[in-house]
């Protein structure tokens, strides 16, 4: 069991320090990765705040396709190279998107989403997908969340099989 009361006093370094505490903790006790990447977007909703959307595109073939999320219904499949996500892929490059509307060819799944993360999946030099993270707010991501889910998506790497989701 999860204990989140602490989480009202921490700021934002030691609520993203917590976070990933937690998705070790919940990552080591459990083997299915598809369970595992379900609780991490549930991770990320508790521990982040102003958020609208978080979860997991998963690359099959040319597409990414919509896997475990938060938030309300999403598109279902993102073509590698469009938007902020198949961007992503394609550079294999972070995407900190302070405004999503300035960004050429954005996808707006959520018309409500006005900045956006987007961390590539990548273990052994084999890209696996993204995690995407939106927000209301524009310019709401931080550079320091940018490095922590750097860190959240390596410690994915260590437990999940990306090749069975």
């Amino acid at each position: 069991m999860f204990k989140l009361d602490p989480i009202k006093n921490m700021n934002e370094e030691e609520r993203l320090k917590y976070m990933n505490l937690l998705l070790k903790s919940q990552l080591s006790s459990e083997e299915d990765s598809l369970a595992n990447i379900s609780n991490a977007t549930a991770i990320i909703m508790v521990c982040v705040d102003r958020l609208n959307w978080a979860g997991f595109y998963i690359l099959r073939g040319e597409q990414l396709v919509l896997g475990p999320f938060q938030g309300l219904p999403a598109c279902n499949r993102i073509d590698v190279g469009k938007g902020v996500c198949g961007t992503a892929v394609k550079t294999r490059k972070v995407q900190l998107v302070p405004d999503v509307h300035k960004f050429p060819g954005h996808i707006a799944c959520d018309s409500a989403s006005n900045s956006e993360l987007v961390i590539p999946i990548i273990n052994e030099d084999k890209i696996y997908g993204v995690l995407d993270l939106d927000s209301p707010e524009k310019n709401r991501f931080t550079q320091l969340e940018k490095e922590y889910f750097i860190k959240f998506v390596d410690i994915l790497n260590e437990y999940i099989d990306w090749e069975i989701i």
